[in-house]
């Protein structure tokens, strides 16, 4: 398994709320398993006490994004750092589930957790990954969708770091609510063209009487 794969952990548990719309997503022990995606095992450890943890780590990882979005990358580095320190891990080569033609291992890296609780496992691997994105390809490769009120995280793997939405979705309504602006810009200005040439011609034709 790629360490980037890891990443996901920190973005899928960052857009499980969206603050903007009032909306929250983690408020069952069964939402934070569904976090866990295949991992089975890891998932079995949740209680109903990691729905808090889970939120209070949420609140740190999106920290991370909003300070790599605002341009603050040392603020984004010392929050990562500090969540790195609090929820450590320790790499290790894996070749379960991966087989060459031969039958042989695949090996790759593989991040084992030690947690005592589900949390600090979900934890120590999000921001694992997210370490490794981020000191890969960047700290403004970390960022919140423009499309407002949305403010998604999201990971920006384009070859230009072009990237500015969570979604295709997004991209599309921030698209056409920008069409819909210009519309209303040309429509205004017409209008006041309109005006003011009507107006100059009723100067025009009170000056000449």
């Amino acid at each position: 398994m790629e360490l980037a794969y890891y990443s996901d952990y920190a973005v899928r548990l960052v857009n499980t709320e969206e603050p903007a719309r009032g909306k929250d997503a983690l408020t069952s022990v069964e939402a934070v398993r569904d976090l866990f995606g295949t991992n089975k095992e890891a998932a079995r450890r949740a209680a109903d006490a990691d729905v808090t943890r889970f939120r209070s780590v949420r609140a740190r990882l999106r920290a991370v994004f909003e300070a790599a979005d605002g341009g603050d990358e040392t603020l984004s580095v010392n929050l990562l750092n500090s969540l790195l320190l609090e929820f450590p891990v320790s790499p290790q080569i894996s070749g379960h589930n991966f087989r060459d033609d031969d039958g042989r291992p695949l090996w790759h890296m593989h991040l084992a957790d030690h947690p005592s609780n589900a949390t600090a496992g979900y934890a120590a691997i999000a921001a694992m990954g997210l370490a490794f994105h981020l000191t890969e390809y960047g700290v403004d490769r970390l960022g919140l969708c423009e499309a407002a009120p949305c403010r998604n995280a999201y990971l920006d793997t384009s070859t230009n770091r072009s990237r500015r939405y969570c979604s295709d979705r997004c991209a599309t309504r921030a698209n056409v609510a920008a069409y819909r602006a210009r519309k209303r810009l040309e429509a205004d200005r017409s209008e006041r063209t309109g005006l003011a040439a009507e107006s100059a011609q009723r100067t025009s034709a009170t000056g000449e009487r």
